[in-house]
């Protein structure tokens, strides 16, 4: 049992971040763009800053436009070092129109 609790501590400490899939080109890597507020160190004002993750997504589950939780693992490849835990929103690109919707005649 105490193996047990000190795994699942383990797996809690895992650092995780949330945001929108800004890419699905690669196969089984996606890339989470994450932003974060932050005061501007001379000015004060706040300012948004992001940055991109690579995450490890092992079924293809992820769209791109989706808004996913991403957590911390072993590294995987030279950029890496992220995994897809869950997706937490669909994006609504999903449905987007087709050629033949549209009955455009070409």
């Amino acid at each position: 049992m105490a193996e047990e609790l000190g795994s699942q501590k383990r797996e809690s400490q895992k650092n995780e971040k949330v945001g929108p899939v800004v890419s699905t080109k690669m196969q089984k890597t996606i890339v989470v763009q994450v932003s974060r507020r932050v005061p501007h160190p001379l000015y004060k004002r706040i300012v948004t800053k992001h940055k991109k993750f690579y995450a490890h997504d092992e079924e293809g589950t992820a769209r791109l436009g989706d808004i996913v939780r991403i957590i911390e693992c072993r590294p995987m490849s030279k950029l890496k070092r992220w995994k897809l835990e869950e997706v937490v929103r669909r994006s609504a690109l999903v449905g987007a129109a087709k050629p033949s919707d549209l009955d455009v005649k070409v």
